[in-house]
């Protein structure tokens, strides 16, 4: 039986569908995070788990029992679950420890069993020795662990995450989501996490759900996502992708103005639209697991530090491709190259 379900969930505003016929489930102890551009419906989905938004049709499970849907509605405080908002919702008046304190408070729980549970949480997220301070002696990360350890005292049924980093610069991003996941090892809580970072998606999840205009491209795991995309939108939005138009015959793709041909999986079709990431693709010899596709030249490029972003074009003519190259590969525009290819990075698009 899975922890959390999500059957045929829809949300319209009158004629207008922001979920529409969302089904997920989740198992024990899984982190799902809910990734899109901004108005997919995540956040609209995540509100109707947690019960602040009424489903229009659908209903959602905990172990089996429903908590929204037709016959019931489960209010939010008798659901089982903490969320940390975006702006994380800490009491300004209340030092680290009142304010992780707060949800057991309210369940009434003894005073030492507050406490004890308290400093152990605040050990967990590394501010047992900023207990006493108010938030705003706190920096983000600090207030944002803050924010952590009130949802996670609790022990909650399901942890809502409703993109909590995103009010952080970068590097204390990427740090926070090692964090968060740190936490979600350790604690192993069923956790519905929503961001419209595709980075940040990968470094956290167990599986990705990638939705659009409400509604569920693919939901995988993170390896499957990037190099199994189903459908073009989720190969775009999930890193950098060449989308390319030929001819699928007798499993070998034929890309326009080159004459190789790179074998993959899939039926004839006489225009397929494959998924090509710009770093299964080579200028210079091939060789091992590289095959020769034909001969290009460069017409833009652009130094990443990391690697050189490159754009060629085949010289018998067809649409441009990104080629991602070592930093120490340096080639001047105009500079043609023959083009080598990974067949493993090929994935033939619905």
């Amino acid at each position: 039986m899975s922890k959390l379900e999500l059957s045929h969930v829809s949300k319209r505003y009158g004629s207008t569908a922001v979920v529409d016929d969302l089904s997920l489930q989740l198992r024990q102890g899984e982190l799902v995070t809910l990734l899109g551009p901004s108005g997919c419906g995540k956040t609209t989905t995540l509100r109707m788990v947690a019960g602040f938004v009424e489903l229009s049709e659908g209903a959602i499970a905990v172990d089996g029992r429903e908590i929204s849907g037709a016959r019931r509605t489960v209010p939010p405080e008798h659901r089982g679950m903490s969320m940390i908002f975006q702006s994380y919702a800490i009491w300004p008046n209340m030092t680290v420890a009142e304010n992780v304190a707060f949800g057991l408070a309210v369940r009434k729980a003894p005073a030492e069993e507050v406490k004890r549970r308290v400093g152990e949480m605040l050990d967990v997220v590394k501010l047992g020795h900023l207990a006493q301070r108010y938030p705003a002696e706190l920096s983000g990360g600090q207030q944002q662990r803050v924010a952590l350890a009130r949802a996670m005292v609790v022990r909650p049924e399901v942890l809502l995450l409703d993109e909590p980093l995103s009010n952080l610069d970068a590097n204390l991003r990427e740090e926070m989501a090692g964090e968060i996941r740190r936490l979600h090892d350790e604690f192993r809580f069923t956790t519905v996490y929503v961001t419209h970072d595709q980075a940040e998606a990968m470094t956290i999840s167990d599986r990705i759900a990638v939705l659009n205009l409400g509604r569920l491209e693919q939901i995988d795991t993170p390896w499957n996502l990037y190099n199994r995309p189903r459908t073009p939108f989720v190969a775009g939005f999930i890193g950098q992708t060449n989308l390319v138009q030929g001819e699928l015959r007798a499993g070998r793709f034929q890309l326009p103005g080159l004459s190789g041909a790179v074998p993959v999986a899939g039926n004839d079709q006489a225009q397929a639209q494959v998924s090509i990431r710009p770093q299964s693709l080579s200028l210079g010899a091939a060789g091992g697991s590289l095959l020769a596709l034909g001969q290009v030249a460069v017409v833009a490029r652009t130094y990443l530090g990391g690697y050189w972003d490159y754009l060629v074009r085949p010289l018998a003519g067809g649409a441009p491709l990104k080629v991602h190259a070592a930093p120490g590969h340096v080639l001047e525009l105009g500079h043609e190259s023959l083009l080598s290819i990974d067949p493993a990075g090929v994935a033939v698009l619905a």
